[in-house]
């Protein structure tokens, strides 16, 4: 017996070789429900935690995509692939690594971290005039991609077994690990690729507490995992509001709020349960998305 879909977030442990897509097809069957979308994705290879947005939370997503992201990762110096993983050609290889010490790979590691300007992969969903540039790379285009800021608040080494390098990162949305792997062979002078990448946590929600796809069937655990949409956003500035005002916000209307800066989006929220999600600005809050009315 399929499990009772809800208006709310499901965690996913994505296993290793299904895409993102496949694994909202699977949810979509499961549950009985058509409007179900991730908040994040993840490459065949990768495993790993995907929020998966079910019912009117998709219209969430917006605001899930930008949490940070933690991952457990290894990379294999010496050899070098145009992906930047082990799905790719090999472009490179290096017997280097052989002579490749701990103490150079965390120089080159602490070169990585903090505010950085990354290359995104040529075959990555980034778009070109339109265009995703892997579509482009596998046409044999000469894809050349700009580098973009990014924020990597953690990179530690947590193996050293050569040619193969363990790290665990935490870093802002759309930073890709791939390229880390692949930048980390080119200070070292020897080339990397990524062979393992699985995604530990996105924001505070861990991948402890996801379900597996074979545990969509189990109603109860799918009961004792959903996240509430209020919860979903509790890394949002939240205000907490009278019965007046949710009447106010279900009909669109703006209403004044007191000690919630200007700026990006907050949450309204009455008796524990997500009102809206919109925006501050001179001490108004405008509502963009509706979740409950008076």
């Amino acid at each position: 017996m399929s499990a009772v879909a809800r208006d709310a977030v499901l965690p996913l442990d994505k296993p290793e070789g299904p895409t993102s897509h496949d694994v909202v097809a699977v949810v979509r069957r499961a549950l009985g429900e058509r409007r179900v979308g991730h908040t994040g994705t993840l490459d065949p290879f990768a495993s790993g935690l995907l929020l998966v947005c079910v019912g009117r939370a998709t219209r969430l997503a917006q605001y899930l995509s930008g949490m940070d992201k933690t991952y457990e990762a290894t990379a294999r110096l010496g050899v070098a692939t145009d992906t930047e993983d082990r799905e790719g050609e090999v472009v490179g290889e290096s017997e280097g690594w052989r002579g490749v010490t701990v103490a150079e790979v965390d120089a080159a590691l602490d070169g990585l971290r903090g505010d950085i300007l990354q290359r995104p992969p040529r075959f990555s969903a980034k778009k070109i005039e339109g265009e995703a540039a892997h579509r482009r790379a596998r046409r044999g285009e000469d894809v050349r991609l700009e580098s973009v800021p990014v924020t990597v608040h953690e990179l530690v080494l947590t193996s050293f077994e050569p040619p193969d390098v363990g790290v665990r990162v935490r870093c802002s949305s759309g930073t890709y690990v791939r390229s880390l792997a692949r930048d980390l062979g080119e200070a070292l002078g020897v080339g990397a690729h990524l062979t393992r990448l699985r995604r530990t946590a996105v924001g505070s929600f861990g991948v402890d507490d996801a379900l597996a796809p074979d545990d969509l069937d189990d109603q109860a655990r799918v009961a004792a995992a959903w996240i509430d949409p209020l919860r979903a956003l509790g890394h949002l500035p939240r205000v907490d509001v009278d019965g007046a005002a949710v009447a106010d916000l279900g009909h669109g209307r703006a209403i004044p709020v007191e000690g919630i800066a200007d700026g990006g989006p907050a949450t309204a929220a009455h008796e524990g349960t997500l009102v809206a999600v919109g925006e501050v600005r001179d001490a108004t809050f405008r509502p963009r998305r509706v979740f409950a009315h008076g």
